[in-house]
Parts: structure tokens; C-alpha cells; sequence
């Protein structure tokens, strides 16, 4: 992914606070573009960056949830969620969700599989925090926009 210059571009755009009034648009553009694709491509994979929708039941109602999600690659069958909610300071209502759940299913390009969920804490937490803002740097801006909030990061594993 280093080598493509849409991914070059878009993380160069989405490390700059610009990119965090724009969330209104993505938000409301990124079903669009889903459903256009059969559920294979979001605005991120457009832009050459990993993403996939995650898939968990709500926590209170048990209702399935769906949400596109940046993801960071950790080995074939690994990726990392960070809960970064755009840098806002409330954690994102998937994450809570995931906190109640042990597996989940997530759809990344077309390929919808069931994952093992493990929230990230602790040195664990910690080395792979290093690993996804050394990936993705505009990680450490949300972290400085949501000031004292730690995010939830979790360990999502194909089962």
C-alpha cells in the first residue's frame, strides 16, 4: 500500500484538521458509495486506504449494527480497529458495542467473515499503538483533538 499514490494522497489529506469538518460528508457519502458497490468498496478503499464495514450487535438491543471503519492490517488475518471517532471526545457507539460482544463479522472487499474480537490493553495496547500511528499518522492528531480520551483499540482475528 506504501507505493500507491492515492494512498500517499489520502493520507496526506486525512492528517490534516480540514479533513475533520469534512466528516459530515464522508459520513453521509460512504453508504452511498457501499451500496453502488455491493458492499466492496467505501470512500477509503477509493482513496486507496483499508477499510471494512464491522458488523456487531447492538449492545442494548441486540439489533445488528453495520459501520465502515479505517483498518489497520496486522498480518493476513488481523486488523487492528482504533476508536478515534474523527478526534471527537466520546467514544464511538461501535466500540461499546464490540466491548460486549466475543466475535463479530466484518465485510472487507466483498469477503464477509466472522472475527474474533480482543480489545487491546495494557503493553499490548501500547506496542500496537505504535505500530498503527507509525501506519497512520493521522491517528495521532484525532488523539490530540480528543485531548485526555484514550481510544478503544481492538485485535479483530478471522476465525
Amino acid at each position: 500500500m506504501e507505493h500507491q499514490p492515492l494512498a500517499r494522497l489520502g493520507r496526506f489529506v486525512a492528517a490534516r484538521p480540514l479533513t475533520m469538518r469534512l466528516r459530515p460528508v464522508i459520513t453521509a457519502v460512504e453508504p452511498w458509495v457501499r451500496r453502488l458497490t455491493g458492499g466492496r468498496r467505501g470512500l477509503l478503499d477509493l482513496a486507496g486506504l483499508p477499510s471494512l464495514q464491522l458488523t456487531v450487535p447492538g449492545r442494548r438491543s441486540g439489533l445488528l449494527r453495520t459501520v465502515s471503519l479505517l483498518y489497520v492490517p496486522h498480518g493476513p488475518d488481523t486488523f487492528v480497529l482504533v476508536g478515534s471517532n474523527w478526534g471527537r471526545p466520546e467514544h464511538p457507539s461501535w466500540s461499546a458495542n464490540l466491548n460486549a460482544v466475543a466475535d463479530a463479522e466484518i465485510n472487507v472487499g466483498g469477503d464477509v467473515f466472522k472475527v474474533r474480537v480482543r480489545r487491546l490493553t495494557g503493553a499490548d495496547r501500547d506496542r500496537m499503538w505504535r505500530f498503527v500511528t507509525d501506519y497512520w499518522s493521522g491517528y495521532g492528531m484525532e488523539q490530540r483533538l480528543a485531548r485526555n480520551r484514550v481510544f478503544r483499540m481492538y485485535e479483530l482475528t478471522r476465525i
